[in-house]
Formats: C-alpha cells, structure tokens, sequence
C-alpha cells in the first residue's frame, strides 16, 4: 500500500518548524530530509526514523518496524502530533546521521 499525499501533507506541516525539511517520492513512498541527511520517510502512512542512539533514547519503547520488505527497520514515530517533540527528535538524530553521498557524474 502506497502512503496517501495527505498524510505526507500532515507530517511537513508538523515538521515545518525546523529549517530545511524536504521530501523526495519513491515508489509510492516519500522519504524525509533535514538539512541535506535522510532522517526517515512516510512508509504505508507511517513516520518511520533511522534508528541512531539519540532516536533511541528518545523513543525507548518506539516499535521497530520495516518500512518495506528487505529493508532495514526503523522507528515508527508514534507522537506525531506533537510538533515540539518531533522537532527535538529530527535536531537530535542530525549529527548521528551519515553525510548525503556525492552523486556521480
């Protein structure tokens, strides 16, 4: 099942507080960018982050679920609805997250 546009829609309006946040589609999916590094995506209309310490220790009791078959998991970020804390969660995870690959030419 693809995620819908108005979830997608619903999840940057409770991330529009942070600098920088964008999307790309994928396969009926989008995936989550802060600052230039991958931070999660919206997989079956659901928030999933990578799974770094600071998300971690953020959201102990976070289910791991995988946003597609043969994936890695993630965390499926179940406060969604609170903007402050999503806005920590993404400012957290930054500096753990890898550096974007350089495309090639």
């Amino acid at each position: 099942m693809a995620s819908s546009k108005e979830y997608l829609d619903y999840i940057m309006d409770q991330l529009s507080g942070l600098d920088d946040i964008s999307y790309r589609a994928m396969m009926g999916e989008y995936i989550i960018y802060y600052r230039g590094k991958v931070v999660g995506g919206i997989y079956d209309d659901r928030f999933l982050v990578k799974p770094v310490k600071s998300a971690a220790s953020m959201m102990p009791d976070a289910d791991r679920e995988l946003p597609y078959e043969g994936a890695k998991e993630m965390l499926l970020v179940d406060d969604v609805e609170n903007r402050e804390f999503l806005r920590e969660l993404l400012e957290a995870m930054y500096d753990e997250l890898p550096a974007p690959k350089k495309k090639k030419k």
